[in-house]
């Protein structure tokens, strides 16, 4: 079967039901009518059997489930025990995350958090339409979609790039990068690659009490004519923790040299080889971190509770909603309870608060001291069970709440749609 004629023949022989609000359920099925989808607008979960006794393939149900995620959770087990499972996402707020965690999530399964974009959506559904055609990883036939080989697909665990940034700085970046890195890695069980992208003050490696080592820069820079350069995982140095730290570059004035398009390939590439990348970010809107953003599963914004770091949180919001990334920004509140209150930074950012993290005292100060992080170094300190929140959410958001398992060779979904790789909400 030829690629092209796959791809021509995907979308039309895709069905998918559609469980949003009045209103909204009509507007989307028309975009996805559009795209060559065939829709069946529902009311809700309960509508779910009727199709299923219609022996209809469904590669997708999008199911807004804020108000009862129990039932929905229910009725999708009752498909299940009667063999006509069937995909879905699951359409939510921060504030009804926890409860649909609560119901339960089938491996498989995925979640977006509103607001959402129809970009966004579209990806996640033209990748749960592959995943309904593809065979297990194991099991990969001939006649599959995978058969010439590199095709780019988000559901083939992919990891997800989580870029930290506050046009601030003093908020807490680099704290939140390396914390939640650490918890990613030892409780999480996540294969993590920590980029240094704070290309005139980072100091992750110096937080961490690591050496310096050769940066995405330095490797560009002692590059041979003709010659590939040294991927950013080869250049990455382990930590204790087992995290792998790796910087874009160790000297200011080598920025000029960092073309933002050839940064986002190398951590583009990078995702194959780990589970999770968490990227630390000047407080800047320079170009590469424009390009980061660009690519950036989740986009996290820590924010102190002080005006000055609010009012930047405010004018971050306005410059994602221009550049078509705002549905990816979290919020999450570093030091909360040490001032303005987390209720009145939401209602002024309004941005949901997606964590809190609690003020870490000195444990800070001792834990860099020893060249650790709070989760290695107090492991039983109320902060770290707040990272270990932040890590779990970030998991069930980006549909890796279940362990990770990798397919050997890799695959992705990247030429399929003509783009470099999908950008997921």
């Amino acid at each position: 079967m030829d690629i092209a004629d796959t791809i021509d023949g995907l979308v039309p022989r895709s069905n998918i039901a559609i469980g949003l609000p009045p209103g909204e359920r009509e507007v989307i099925g028309a975009a996805f009518t559009e795209l060559g989808f065939s829709i069946y607008l529902i009311d809700g979960p309960r509508d779910l059997p009727q199709l299923a006794a219609m022996a209809v393939p469904i590669a997708a149900a999008i199911l807004d489930v804020a108000d009862d995620p129990g039932s929905a959770a229910e009725v999708l087990a009752e498909l299940t025990r009667r063999g006509t499972p069937m995909p879905v996402l699951y359409v939510t707020t921060t504030d009804g995350l926890d409860a649909l965690e609560k119901a339960g999530i089938r491996d498989g399964d995925e979640l977006l958090l509103r607001p959402i974009a129809f970009e966004t959506l579209r990806w996640r559904v033209e990748a749960m339409a592959i995943r309904a055609q593809v065979e297990p990883h194991d099991r990969v036939e001939s006649d599959t979609v995978l058969r010439s080989g590199h095709v780019d697909a988000s559901w083939a665990a992919n990891a997800p790039i989580f870029a930290i940034f506050n046009p601030k700085g003093g908020v807490g970046k680099t704290t939140i990068a390396t914390n939640l890195a650490t918890a990613l890695q030892l409780r999480k069980g996540r294969q993590v690659l920590l980029v240094d992208a704070d290309t005139v003050t980072g100091h992750v490696m110096l937080s961490l009490g690591m050496p310096n080592g050769r940066s995405v820069a330095d490797g560009w820079a002692d590059e041979v004519e003709g010659e590939v350069s040294e991927p950013i995982l080869k250049l990455a140095t382990a930590h204790s923790s087992g995290v792998r730290v790796a910087a874009l570059t160790s000297n200011p004035l080598t920025l000029p040299n960092l073309d933002p398009e050839r940064v986002v390939d190398t951590l583009l590439q990078a995702r194959s080889g780990v589970d999770s990348i968490i990227v630390d970010l000047h407080p800047s809107y320079s170009d590469v971190n424009l390009a980061i953003f660009a690519i950036a599963d989740k986009i996290i914004v820590p924010v102190t509770p002080d005006l000055p770091a609010i009012r930047a949180a405010v004018q971050l919001a306005e410059v994602a909603s221009q550049l078509g990334v705002r549905d990816r920004l979290l919020l999450v509140v570093n030091r909360a309870g040490s001032g303005i209150s987390v209720a009145d930074i939401v209602e002024t950012t309004g941005m949901p608060a997606f964590a809190e993290i609690r003020s870490a005292g000195l444990y800070l100060v001792w834990a860099a001291n020893d060249g650790k992080t709070l989760i290695d170094k107090y492991p039983r300190e109320k902060v770290t069970a707040d990272f270990d929140h932040l890590a779990e959410r970030l998991l069930l958001v980006t549909g890796q709440a279940e362990p990770v398992r990798r397919a050997s060779p890799r695959f992705a979904l990247g030429g399929l749609f003509g783009r470099k790789a999908p950008i997921q909400g």
